[in-house]
């Protein structure tokens, strides 16, 4: 509560100085920090993986792999000691191939002196309570990519933790040990291809478009997961932040629309700068050469032109960020090229850490032909967000 307090005097702003405040334009955000951790880092002491995504090699990796890889950070939480928890995704890209990926919480600590990213250890997801009502893939309930792709995490004020599922969509609470606490909770007419509760209806939603984003409230009374596709019936482009009340767990039935700059891009991570305002990864589908745009925007959902859409600003593009200092051994621009940008999280009031998802070993957007590491930056920007401090823990 201490360094609670500490915030409360050196970030808060009154309530009625943001309310009236309309955000300029941002200019140019600086690198302030580069770490990485290479692609080839596996898990001690665990179970083979990826014998299902053929053997290769893949940008001169080959597979099967001895191990579980440490891989496809798309969730982080920060637990305010210099460490984060960074959640991997389903595994390799669908059901069909991922049986063997372990769905777990990496505990890391990035060092951007020394431009190194330690893995400090982590826990596996399971459901010893038989809280999943359908068939799971291991007899011991430990929880693989065939059963679920959770692309978001935050961490409640009770310590336990909350993750988006895109196969679902489901809602997943997890105890401190990643055991689930509750059964999956669906979004009532909202269904991706993968939903086991479909029996033959049509899905509303595409596969693996499901929460890839989720905020806590401020006040953490609320999750609003973000879809990353559009529902049937909804303007292209258009994704629903939906509104999920923790004390009744349910969701209310409130929505707000996030709408793409491309019905093709897609968003990568969102979180709370206070009651009304998130920060929001947008990106295309490029990598490499082929990356254009990779962004992020301060949405606010008050809708003040009245367009029935969250007010979007944006406050960083990842493609064109000032490095005077040529951190990372890069240039004095640097750019952020990878397919997919699934984590950002809030260290001050302008500065962000933001980390890719690898999805090893498939992507290479660094360098042509070589996998991708995960790496962890953190960005300065141009102005202050004036966030609440409520944020910050």
């Amino acid at each position: 509560m201490l360094g609670a307090a500490a915030l409360t005097a050196g970030l808060s702003a009154p309530a009625s100085a943001v309310a009236e405040r309309t955000p300029d334009p941002y200019g140019r955000a600086t690198l302030t920090g580069f770490s990485s951790l290479p692609a080839e880092t596996f898990v001690p002491h665990s179970e083979p993986s990826g014998s299902a995504i053929g053997a290769g090699p893949f940008n001169g990796i080959a597979a099967p792999f001895a191990a579980q890889p440490v891989q496809g950070f798309s969730g982080i939480v920060n637990r305010h000691d210099g460490t984060y928890d960074v959640l991997s995704d389903n595994g390799y890209g669908g059901k069909a191939n991922s049986a063997d990926f372990l769905l777990r919480v990496h505990r890391i600590k990035p060092d951007t002196r020394t431009g190194k990213v330690t893995v400090l250890g982590g826990f596996n997801l399971s459901d010893p309570h038989h809280r999943v009502p359908f068939a799971l893939t291991r007899a011991d309930r430990v929880l693989t990519g065939a059963d679920f792709d959770v692309e978001s995490i935050v961490k409640a004020y009770d310590g336990t933790y909350w993750m988006g599922d895109e196969f679902g969509p489901f809602l997943l609470h997890f105890d401190a040990w990643g055991r689930l606490l509750d059964a999956p909770v669906s979004l009532e007419g909202v269904k991706a291809p993968e939903n086991p509760y479909l029996n033959g209806q049509a899905p509303t939603l595409g596969g693996s478009k499901g929460f890839e984003g989720m905020v806590r409230s401020v006040d953490g009374r609320h999750l609003y997961p973000l879809l990353e596709g559009t529902v049937t019936g909804d303007t292209p482009g258009d994704l629903r932040l939906n509104d999920f009340d923790l004390r009744k767990r349910k969701y209310t039935g409130t929505h707000w629309t996030y709408r793409l700059e491309s019905p093709s891009n897609a968003i990568g991570d969102a979180i709370a700068v206070d009651k009304h305002r998130f920060l929001i990864i947008e990106r295309d589908g490029g990598q490499g050469a082929t990356a254009k745009f990779k962004r992020i925007y301060l949405a606010d959902n008050r809708d003040r032109d009245g367009d029935g859409l969250m007010d979007k600003t944006l406050v960083a593009d990842l493609m064109n960020i000032a490095n005077p200092k040529k951190l990372g051994g890069f240039d004095e621009t640097f750019t952020f090229p990878f397919q997919t940008i699934e984590d950002v999280v809030l260290l001050d009031d302008r500065t962000l850490a933001v980390l890719n998802d690898n999805n090893f070993p498939f992507s290479s957007g660094r360098t042509a032909g070589k996998a991708d590491n995960n790496e962890f930056i953190t960005i300065r920007l141009s102005d202050r967000l004036h966030a609440d401090w409520r944020a910050f823990v």
